[in-house]
């Protein structure tokens, strides 16, 4: 843990990030935490440096954050344990998302767990290795890694509604869906959030976004593994360099000032590096910075 000072220097300044509600009964910080990369190499397995992963959780709620994201099939298991270790039992304030839709199987990979039992029974694993009676929010995951696929999420989707109706969830979002897809599980259930791939290099959600806030709902971007690297521009670069702070934290910044309904969940297993992406929520882009990142990719 650093010093009280250091939380001086880097407290989230709210009035920068702001608060965004999720629901009447549950606001957030805008600038959270991802637990991903808690667990060890590739998601898989236990972290190289346990009291380093209890450290930065502990360090991101001292710094004001109130969201992390999560999920059983981090590690698997791993990282929710880590987080309740390192929080439980936890602050009013703070609020833990959690999703659900696939599984680790021995060699790593990440096969899809959509059947009704795999579902349910993620959702009994979330709460148990983290502690609680309820989940405050699940994300029904679906799609691949390269991206949302079509078809129907009715049925999944269902079943966390019919578990949030029997009171193990408070809140249902959805996680790697197209716009089609929110609507149909709108149809089912109120949706609080929408985790999907977007950054200022793929834009492919404008829309879904504005949508999204004109709806009041939350949009998460999450960042595939491997974090910013498409995002190694020339462009990004020049920013950072002219604000005298680094491109992550530049392209979390851009996140922050393109729609107020964006919530933000960088990850890292490093103090430094947590202070280095709540840095973020104090940067204000001005349009020349907003004008040259916004050429990185074409608006959607």
């Amino acid at each position: 843990m650093t010093s009280h000072a250091s939380h001086e220097q880097y407290h989230l300044p709210a009035a920068a990030a702001g608060t965004f509600p999720l629901a009447e009964d549950l606001t957030v910080t805008r600038m959270g935490y991802g637990a991903m990369q808690l667990a060890g190499p590739h998601v898989f397995g236990p972290p190289a440096d346990h009291d380093a992963a209890v450290a930065v959780l502990r360090e991101a709620v001292a710094l004001g954050i109130t969201h992390i994201d999560t999920s059983d099939f981090y590690g698997p298991y791993i990282t929710n344990q880590i987080i309740k270790e390192a929080l439980h039992p936890y602050p009013d304030s703070l609020h833990i998302v959690t999703k659900v839709g696939a599984l680790r199987d021995a060699a790593g990979n990440w096969p899809q767990a959509l059947a009704p039992e795999q579902l349910r029974q993620a959702v009994y694993d979330n709460l148990r290795h983290l502690g609680l009676d309820a989940l405050d929010v699940v994300n029904l995951r679906v799609g691949g890694f390269e991206g949302p696929a079509d078809g129907s999420i009715a049925e999944p989707f269902t079943v966390l509604a019919q578990l949030q109706q029997e009171g193990l969830i408070k809140h249902l979002g959805v996680s790697n869906v197209n716009a089609k897809q929110v609507a149909e599980a709108q149809a089912i259930a109120p949706v609080v959030c929408v985790q999907n791939y977007y950054n200022v290099a793929h834009r492919q959600d404008d829309g879904l976004i504005d949508s999204l806030a004109a709806q009041g709902i939350a949009y998460v971007p999450f960042f595939p593994l491997g974090g910013f690297s498409p995002l190694q521009s020339d462009k990004l670069g020049s920013v950072a360099a002219r604000l005298g702070t680094t491109p992550m934290a530049v392209a979390l910044a851009w996140l922050l000032q393109r729609s107020p309904n964006i919530l933000l969940i960088p990850g890292t297993s490093s103090v430094a590096h947590l202070h280095e992406n709540v840095s973020a929520a104090a940067l204000t882009l001005s349009e020349v910075d907003l004008a040259e990142l916004n050429s990185i990719a074409p608006r959607a």
